[in-house]
């Protein structure tokens, strides 16, 4: 079903009898409780709704809200996953400029770095909520999970004023995904150079899958059911590493402009192939040409054959320079975009070799990647694509979803809710614990 497929509100007779009433299990009524109602959700592509490019409150606005077309009541919480190097945000808001009913669940992240820019953020939305709501501070609460929860708990509690409660960080990154794969149409999906977006269908029947969460490290976990999982393993080299070395080596001062950069780069320029050692495919091995044999290995090379070339007398002599005020050869050889093209491949092959041997020693036939590593980024996807096309043999699929980065302020978002809300009661287990 595509989103032109799914009813507005003005299209939809309200008027249900109670034996329809019955079987929805949408809305759920219980005092004390925020009653989200997730009936005709959908993800909205009006990019002009909140602006990608942080603004003057330091946040990156995702385009991609969730609308709930439905839901009526008032929401007094907001969910942030603070985790090493972004901070993750979601609330919910009544459409703006608009007499449409419902509303819309937000998405934004902040530089850890800046974390008063976010707190900042959310003193807003409280003002906003004492305003339109009259809600009290004792209404208001602040869900927050990562490891940022617990080091600016403080914080929080100092600057807002309001109930700060910590949930557990694996627990919510479950959550958000099981209501992501269970509830959201069209979040879902498998990727490669000839079909993009393979959009796969809400389903009940999830577990078990493998979760690989990529943020500043990674970290693999196996969910056997609501509430039943364990980290079976995971790796150092994530996303922190790739921004701290691409800081080092190009100079770029954020994650978004080593993504732009490595979209511009060529790693052959960089990466030694399978061509140049072998001069063509190697069949044996089942090795193609362009395959990378070894991340940065022509840099190595490169560099001593400059030196050669300088010893036979193209270099300088008797400590003369030569390019002042201009970068080197070695500089000009190998270009920022190439660094960041070839680092990232290292990077995003590692975590997906690693998750297919996790996938197969745990029997696991779904793996799902999120974390805010990847942000929709095309090269990042089809690297971890074809990682695990070609190590199991066309037989598993790596998927992935539209809002990677907010498994866990989803789910922390979901730990308000009541009991058993959801379409398909993925999670009922897990928040009646």
């Amino acid at each position: 079903m595509s989103r032109k497929d799914i009813p507005r509100l003005d299209q939809i007779n309200l008027a249900a009898t109670d034996s329809e009433s019955s079987t929805i299990d949408d809305r759920i009524h219980r005092p004390g409780t925020v009653d989200i109602d997730v009936t005709g959700a959908f993800i909205t592509d009006d990019g002009a709704a909140t602006p990608i490019a942080p603004g003057n409150d330091g946040a990156r606005h995702e385009t991609e809200d969730i609308r709930l077309p439905h839901h009526t009541s008032v929401v007094s919480h907001v969910a942030v996953d603070i985790g090493g190097s972004l901070a993750k945000l979601v609330y919910f808001s009544r459409e703006a400029s608009s007499t449409d009913l419902g509303g819309r669940l937000n998405f934004l992240s902040f530089e850890t770095d800046r974390i008063e820019q976010c707190i900042d953020f959310i003193r807003g939305l409280k003002g906003k909520q004492h305003a339109l709501h009259g809600s009290t501070d004792e209404d208001i609460c602040v869900m927050a999970t990562g490891g940022g929860a617990y080091k600016y708990y403080d914080r929080l509690k100092e600057v807002l004023g309001v109930e700060v409660i910590r949930e557990d960080e694996i627990e919510c990154l479950i959550i958000g995904l099981d209501f992501f794969i269970t509830e959201i149409p069209e979040e879902v999906f498998a990727y490669s150079d000839t079909n993009p977006m393979q959009f796969q269908e809400a389903r009940a029947d999830i577990y078990p899958y493998l979760l690989v969460n990529i943020g500043s490290g990674v970290s693999m976990i196996k969910v056997s059911g609501p509430k039943k999982y364990e980290r079976i393993g995971g790796t150092s080299l994530g996303g922190g590493t790739l921004w701290g070395l691409l800081s080092l080596l190009t100079g770029s001062r954020t994650f978004d402009e080593m993504l732009r950069q490595a979209e511009n780069g060529d790693n052959t320029n960089v990466d030694m192939l399978v061509s140049d050692i072998y001069g063509a495919d190697n069949g044996k091995l089942g090795l193609r040409s362009g395959m990378i044999a070894s991340s940065f290995g022509k840099v190595f090379k490169m560099k001593r054959q400059a030196e050669r070339d300088a010893e036979d007398g193209g270099g300088l002599v008797n400590g003369d320079r030569a390019h002042v005020g201009k970068p080197s050869e070695d500089e000009q050889r190998f270009a920022p975009e190439d660094i960041s093209r070839s680092l990232l491949y290292a990077v995003s092959y590692n975590i997906g070799q690693i998750a297919y041997l996790q996938s197969e020693k745990h029997d696991l036939k779904h793996i799902y990647f999120g974390g805010s590593f990847i942000r929709g980024h095309r090269q990042t996807m089809n690297t971890l694509s074809f990682a695990i096309k070609f190590w199991s043999n066309e037989e598993k699929k790596a998927y992935f979803l539209r809002h990677e980065g907010y498994l866990g302020s989803v789910g922390a978002f979901l730990k308000r809710q009541p009991r058993n809300w959801g379409r398909r009661n993925s999670f009922e287990d897990t928040l009646s614990e």
